[in-house]
């Protein structure tokens, strides 16, 4: 799958998208021992510092302005690696190039950052030009500080503390990134309520899984938190040791839930729980991972290489370059459809019969690599804790979903009587 847009004649986009883009490529100054990124460097023929040329850099402006939709606002999302490796003044080359290819239209930045090299003039260059940054902080030091740590084996988390500090006070419009791992799942009130003490109002969950080789194993109906066995086959085998366990995924996210409706509704706002609101109230989808099909969600490589999705940065998903290639051509090439449309194709049965389908929608395919009790491919490893996620919530964003559709404050259900657990 590397040849280029199969109708490279494509000229417009039929529907939304979002072009990521990957200035410093895989990059980083941290080694971060759960990162599914830091791979990507076999992609490329140096370990050097990656930076994106002027070149790619003005096609990247070029083609996601002439892709937007002319009613839409032009979106612009900067991840890595590390962003900030390249430099302010790299951000204000790309402004420059947005305000002499925007011709007045609304355009948004956002930047996803480790926090480490965000100094006072990186706060103030974030605030003035109006830039919404993600900044990962998995939570209190001694579980940030477990996996998010320099070669050396330092520890970042003073780091990102500092910074979050100056976001702050800068008033830089900002959002906290917590991955859950195999640790920190255990810790659910520890995690939230350090990320509430320190004025964090916005916050987004995201699960650790990793494969440390190739294999499948089936989920049989046995406990996927023990050491058990699947199919003769030891299911821990392939998983790297900092993975999130499926239901601790669960209790983790239905804990935080349970805290959060009882006390912080209209007040923090984890974003896990407002994508299941918006998809149950039948509002269009905000993230990829538990929308029907996917594959509207693409990543632009430092080179130019546009790849149909962050997870599947491989060089059989690579679409094209931006630099002699069409953006539109590859947005809706066959391939790409294909891609976008094998996340619903592929579900097995047991999710098509699952109560839970509308909120789940089989979760992200890069961790679909479970078999079903009756030796169907396709089955998400976190499948057992969203099922006991979304079964425990449900009745609770109902309620809300009520409120909300007579008028109501949100925020009466803090008020109300606990609803019966949901066992996981």
């Amino acid at each position: 799958m590397t040849s280029l847009p199969d109708n490279p004649a494509v000229t417009q986009v039929t529907a939304g998208f979002h072009l990521m883009a990957k200035p410093s490529g895989p990059a980083c100054n941290l080694d971060c021992s759960y990162c599914f990124y830091l791979e990507k460097e076999v992609l490329f023929n140096t370990r050097a510092t990656r930076r994106m040329s002027p070149e790619v850099l003005e096609a990247y402006t070029r083609a996601t302005i002439a892709a937007t939709p002319a009613d839409q606002p032009v979106l612009f999302a900067w991840q890595g690696g590390e962003p900030t490796l390249l430099g302010i003044p790299f951000y204000e080359r790309a402004l420059e190039l947005q305000r002499l290819h925007g011709n007045g239209r609304a355009i948004e930045n956002s930047f996803q950052t480790n926090g480490t090299l965000v100094d006072e003039d990186w706060a103030r260059f974030l605030a003035d030009n109006r830039f919404l940054v993600g900044l990962s902080l998995d939570g209190p030091a001694e579980v940030h500080d477990r996996y998010r740590r320099y070669r050396s084996g330092a520890p970042s988390h003073h780091l990102v503390m500092a910074a979050l500090g100056r976001l702050q006070r800068h008033g830089v419009a900002y959002n906290v990134l917590a991955c859950v791992d195999r640790h920190s799942s255990r810790r659910p009130q520890v995690v939230y309520r350090f990320l509430k003490a320190q004025g964090v109002e916005f916050i987004q969950f995201t699960p650790v899984v990793e494969r440390l080789a190739g294999g499948e194993y089936v989920a049989a109906g046995f406990d996927l938190e023990g050491p058990g066995e699947a199919g003769g086959q030891d299911y821990q085998a392939d998983l790297a040791p900092f993975t999130v366990r499926p239901r601790a995924w669960g209790r983790f996210l239905s804990t935080v839930f349970d805290e959060w409706r009882r006390k912080d509704v209209g007040r923090v706002f984890v974003m896990n729980f407002e994508w299941a609101l918006a998809a149950l109230m039948g509002a269009p989808g905000v993230v990829c991972v538990h929308q029907k099909e996917c594959g509207r969600a693409l990543i632009v490589e430092h080179n130019g290489d546009v790849f149909s999705c962050d997870h599947f940065a491989y060089p059989e998903y690579r679409l094209g370059n931006l630099v002699p290639d069409s953006l539109p051509a590859m947005i809706e090439s066959t391939r790409q459809h294909a891609f976008g449309q094998a996340k619903h194709e592929t579900l097995p049965g047991q999710c098509r019969a699952c109560p839970q389908l509308d909120l789940c929608w089989g979760g992200c395919p890069k961790h679909r690599f479970l078999t079903t009790s009756d030796g169907e491919p396709g089955l998400n490893y976190l499948c057992a804790g969203y099922l006991g996620w979304f079964s425990h919530m449900r009745p609770w964003l109902e309620t809300i979903s009520g409120l909300l559709h007579t008028g109501q404050d949100p925020a009466a259900i803090m008020e109300m009587a606990p609803l019966a657990s949901v066992q996981m």
